[in-house]
């Protein structure tokens, strides 16, 4: 055999190995539940507050997760490690949602679990896919003539242990008071947590970071743009900003699961695209935010340029909109 076939054939039993390792039928969760999730209540005010997904690999809570309130392509992106654009389905993919809850052994590894959702998904939802490259559009985020416009992040003082385990300090019990602006005024420091944390109102959008990197800035917009964003600022800090831009024109989704990990969204009743300031809204009055583009470049020193390259997708084949019985 020659040494060019011999590479071919490596190539080929690799590429085997690895496809039959993320559909290895026996790596399952020791118990799943999953089922349509009630839609969240306004409070008096007309706040929606979600909670954010939480356990799993890497967590403090490794044996378990919970989602209460997931789209079907946010369980996808998980399971497959994708962002939304790289998910082509049925329209419904954003609207339904579902609340899991799972168990598994706590040493699982990430890689296992993706394999265990990714079989949990085809059981309940009898999901079936291929997967596809596409030329697509895509960003590339890149530090604007003048410079950055961002606070590099004080350092961060070690948490207290408990019995060896890292203790933050908790998040203010009920939802957070509302600022002169409309929107809530989240706690400052974010606890010692840091991350990314969306919330939205009427025609306006606000995006809140603490302790964050470039590239945890390049993954949100992604999510925001529905299009991969590359960072390229050369910025290697982390960083505390604020992004308010509006929402018309955009598709993109609160963050994987549908809210920030460890966190919450804060959205006010039927917030969305192309909805103005209501009557007797404090920014009724105000001038309409920017764009996101344009937004990024005037608060945050930065800029997105576009282009084309290759990008994997995932098509979906089949999914049933009722998951089966528990």
């Amino acid at each position: 055999m020659s040494k060019t076939n011999l590479r071919l054939g490596l190539a080929m039993l690799c590429g085997a190995l690895a496809y039959a390792q993320t559909t290895d039928k026996s790596l399952t969760f020791d118990a799943a539940s999953i089922k349509t999730a009630a839609p969240p209540t306004p409070d008096g005010r007309g706040r929606i507050m979600i909670a954010g997904p939480s356990g799993g690999p890497g967590t403090k809570d490794p044996g378990r997760i919970r989602y209460p309130f997931s789209t079907l392509r946010n369980l996808i992106m998980t399971a497959y490690d994708v962002k939304a654009f790289q998910i082509t389905g049925p329209v419904w993919l954003d609207s339904e949602r579902f609340e899991v809850n799972a168990t598994m052994p706590p040493e699982t590894t990430k890689a296992q679990f993706q394999v265990m959702l990714q079989n949990l998904l085809a059981e309940r939802f009898k999901l079936a896919i291929h997967k596809e490259t596409k030329e697509l559009p895509e960003y590339t985020l890149s530090v604007n003539k003048g410079g950055p416009k961002l606070k590099e992040s004080a350092p961060a003082e070690p948490p207290k242990e408990t019995d060896g385990e890292p203790q933050l300090p908790p998040l203010p019990n009920g939802p957070p008071k509302m600022g002169p602006d409309g929107f809530p005024m989240l706690p400052s420091p974010l606890a010692g947590r840091g991350g990314i944390f969306m919330m939205g109102m009427p025609g306006r959008m606000r995006l809140v970071a603490e302790k964050a990197s470039m590239k945890d800035l390049a993954d949100r917009l992604t999510q925001q743009l529905s299009k991969p964003v590359t960072d390229a600022t050369e910025l290697t800090g982390k960083y505390d900003f604020t992004l308010t831009f509006s929402p018309e024109g955009l598709g993109g989704m609160m963050g994987p699961m549908g809210v920030p990990m460890g966190g919450m969204a804060v959205m006010t009743r039927d917030a969305g695209p192309g909805r103005g300031p209501e009557p007797g809204n404090p920014q009724s009055e105000a001038e309409a935010p920017p764009d996101l583009f344009h937004a990024v470049q005037a608060q945050l020193g930065l800029r997105l340029d576009s282009k084309k390259g290759p990008v994997e997708t995932i098509v979906i084949d089949h999914a049933e909109k009722t998951p089966t019985e528990n």
